[in-house]
């Protein structure tokens, strides 16, 4: 079995891009905001510590997101994509150290660049389906009445999606972005995602018809 990380900034396109690989090359996509958001909304004792944490733009403790990333991963038998791990040195040794435990190859990891202020921008424009989880720009997608496409639910912003968290989490991702990048150098591949979706795409294309690494 089979793992792709995507790494990037906040907004960076880890979810549009997620899946689109997912849709065309069959990877399941899990992302670990989503896994930590079913905690929180389940209001379990590890989701009151991780909606903290969010909502002050803080990383959760390395302890916490294994543990509910080890659940997820457990009875995984399908080629993933994961992103939102790792984000800092440490995480990724400690992600080494589990995939080789659940006997998971890391096939390659796509850092996905982006300028600050086109993310900053997607920030604000953000809006996310309270049920079916379906994100949206609303200065792009033709959403009728704040109305989810797809389920017909109401769309809203989420608590972490503000000016000031951005800030946070921007420097928090760039302050390790390099470590990660030379830690991944032989797996690592580029792709540019600071204009339309379908640039990306072919890039994405690219990179899973040639197989080619880009080092960094």
């Amino acid at each position: 079995m089979n793992n792709i990380i995507l790494l990037a900034a906040p907004a960076g396109g880890k979810g549009t891009i997620s899946k689109y690989i997912s849709d065309k090359y069959k990877y399941e996509h899990i992302s670990i905001g989503d896994l930590f958001r079913s905690e929180v909304n389940n209001n379990t004792d590890i989701g009151k510590k991780i909606a903290s944490k969010m909502q002050k733009g803080l990383l959760i403790d390395d302890d916490i997101m294994f543990d509910v990333l080890r659940n997820r991963l457990i009875n995984q038998n399908k080629d993933f994509i994961i992103d939102g791990v790792p984000r800092t040195l440490s995480q990724a040794k400690g992600y080494d150290k589990l995939l080789k435990e659940l006997n998971i190859n890391l096939e390659r990891v796509i850092y996905i660049s982006v300028d600050k202020e086109v993310a900053l921008s997607r920030i604000k424009s953000r809006r996310i389906c309270n049920k079916c989880g379906r994100v949206y720009n609303i200065d792009k997608d033709e959403i009728n009445e704040n109305k989810c496409l797809k389920c017909n639910s109401e769309l809203s912003i989420r608590d972490d999606d503000n000016e000031v968290t951005f800030e946070k989490r921007y420097e928090l991702f760039k302050n390790e972005a390099d470590f990660l990048l030379e830690y991944y150098k032989d797996k690592v591949c580029e792709v540019k995602n600071n204009t339309k979706r379908r640039d990306a795409y072919k890039q994405i294309d690219d990179i899973f018809m040639k197989g080619d690494n880009i080092q960094w």
